[in-house]
């Protein structure tokens, strides 16, 4: 038979309210017959297996509040689908898209993301996008040359951050990226941003200025047609673009 405070322990009342009179078996009787009574045991009914199991009532198939406060709301739209979709309605590669954890650890005095953390965020993401190229003009190991600065790929010459609102932890960004083609045969502009799953919102965008970089001989150069039809066809041309030099 179970004493009187385990089961305020199991119900989570304080033991005055869950205090009877007496401790005889007779009164824990008395007292799972009594309607009023919080171990009152209505008849045909089992009791708990043990102290430590949950009422009926409290078992629920709805999502727990830790579970609706993961991202912020409690919208049955998986946000990372709808991530998705927004960042390639705007343009993004759908093959360069990164999932970016948002840590505790990344937060700084102000309670919110650090600015520097973005710069970081978006190279992740690149490094996706270069993946797609090289895995498209060579294969795998094309890829792997590409990211290992071996033969001709990419170098960063600039790069911007425009923050637009702040992030804090938990949350997720979905990082996206596409190319930006000038008349210009040695470098394009990429673009990149990054959407938050809880605010459901662009929360910063960057645009970099990379150079078609030959590490074998140290200078830049023209990649060749077949780079820039790749460019052109998981990105966009704007032809005359200023601050696209040759």
């Amino acid at each position: 038979m179970l004493s009187n405070r385990v089961f305020a322990r199991r119900l989570r009342l304080p033991a005055s309210r869950a205090s009877i009179s007496g401790t005889s078996i007779k009164s824990l009787q008395d007292a799972f017959r009594d309607p009023s009574s919080p171990f009152h045991i209505p008849a045909g009914s089992t009791g708990p297996a043990s102290p430590d199991e949950l009422p009926v009532e409290l078992h629920t198939t709805e999502q727990s509040p830790l579970t609706l406060s993961a991202h912020g709301n409690s919208s049955t739209t998986d946000p990372a689908a709808e991530a998705r979709a927004k960042l390639t309605s705007l343009g993004y590669d759908a093959g360069s898209l990164w999932e970016q954890s948002i840590v505790w650890g990344h937060h700084d005095a102000f309670r919110h993301v650090n600015n520097a953390h973005y710069l970081r965020f978006f190279e992740s993401g690149r490094m996706q996008w270069v993946i797609g190229v090289g895995n498209i003009l060579g294969g795998k190991e094309r890829a792997q040359a590409m990211l290992a600065g071996q033969g001709v790929s990419l170098i960063l010459k600039s790069i911007n951050v425009n923050f637009r609102r702040p992030v804090t932890f938990p949350d997720t960004l979905l990082i996206g990226h596409k190319a930006i083609v000038s008349l210009s045969r040695t470098q394009f502009i990429l673009a990149a941003a990054a959407y938050s799953y809880s605010q459901q919102a662009v929360v910063a965008d960057s645009e970099g200025v990379f150079v078609w970089y030959d590490y074998d001989s140290l200078k830049k150069c023209d990649p060749g047609d077949d780079a820039w039809r790749v460019l052109k066809v998981i990105g966009s041309e704007v032809q005359g673009r200023p601050g696209n030099g040759r």
